[in-house]
């Protein structure tokens, strides 16, 4: 599917002081990239403790979207590991609830999306990821994106990760667009304690949260466009009756009730709009946020429509 970008990029700044990353604020951090790319393995490596699901078998992934937050270096972070939404094959039925999730997760906009890639050979497939990943990205979003390449240890000796990449010209030109940010991990064999050294995962978990801080504070917070923002008020409005109604439940436990009662209610208003509309809104392709956004006023109108006719009924009723 070729997404149409004649038109601008919807897309908003979420003006707050707190976005910028102090020990007092919050950080959403998205993970994305192709299944068996090394995303849970690299959450882990940044969190430095295992509380992503990893597997071992050839078809293995994260099946679900997994949140988690935690302080790394007097930041904190929440990251947010996701499917593989730039698979080939993944059904409209499989995915479509999985990108809710995501979104309602990082509402009202994440700090930074990490692009996730393996060193290695780079075959039609992986061209094909990165060719999805520039089709839905726009440019607005790309300046909140970082390039992490995993599997380290396959990083020929001496040879530093740019210039594995100016090897292949995809990849230079994602990386250009990406700001030039782009860094290095090995989940397995680089773990190593050593202060100095480009092969360490201590080093280069260092160097990555210092290029997210930097990249926040150019971009004046996290990024946004109103699909995201409508998500967040839904989430405000559920905040709100479930506290009314629940007693004194932790904020978080709040939190994470609102984000679930959202994704399954946009699930339903929905119902007739593709993962590609959907993952071209959450990127802030213009055309794709108008019609998400339509999608939801028109279903919110039917809605509506029913329940005053339903109160009708019930008034003849009696």
């Amino acid at each position: 599917m070729r997404l149409d970008r004649t038109e601008p990029a919807e897309h908003h700044y979420w003006s707050a002081s707190s976005s910028t990353p102090t020990t007092r604020s919050l950080v959403r951090i998205v993970l994305l990239g192709k299944t068996g790319s090394g995303k849970s393995n690299l959450a882990n490596t940044i969190f430095g403790e295992k509380l992503f699901t990893t597997n071992h078998t050839p078809n293995s992934g994260t099946s679900e979207c997994q949140a988690e937050t935690r302080c790394v270096n007097e930041r904190s972070i929440t990251l947010i590991d996701t499917p593989g939404f730039f698979d080939a094959g993944r059904s409209e039925e499989e995915m479509k609830p999985k990108i809710l999730r995501c979104i309602t997760e990082c509402a009202p906009g994440p700090h930074a999306f990490l692009i996730v890639l393996k060193v290695e050979k780079f075959t039609e497939h992986e061209q094909a990821v990165i060719t999805k990943i520039c089709q839905y990205f726009t440019e607005d979003a790309l300046k909140y994106a970082v390039i992490v390449f995993t599997h380290g240890d396959q990083l020929p000796k001496g040879m530093k990760i740019e210039d594995f990449v100016s090897q292949n010209e995809n990849l230079s030109d994602l990386m250009k667009k990406c700001g030039g940010r782009c860094h290095i991990m090995d989940n397995k064999y680089w773990k190593n304690k050593q202060q100095n050294s480009y092969r360490s995962n201590l080093v280069q978990v260092d160097e990555l949260l210092n290029t997210i801080d930097k990249m926040v504070v150019e971009n004046k917070g996290c990024y946004t466009n109103r699909v995201l923002q409508e998500v967040e008020k839904e989430i405000q409005r559920e905040e709100e009756i479930i506290k009314q109604s629940s007693g004194n439940l932790p904020p978080q436990e709040i939190r994470n009730q609102a984000k679930t009662k959202v994704s399954e209610k946009f699930l339903i208003q929905l119902a007739g709009t593709g993962t590609g509309a959907l993952l071209g809104a959450f990127f802030g392709v213009a055309v794709m946020v108008r019609l998400v956004l339509t999608a939801l006023c028109n279903s919110r109108k039917i809605l509506c429509l029913i329940r005053s006719h339903w109160n009708i009924f019930c008034q003849i009723q009696c």
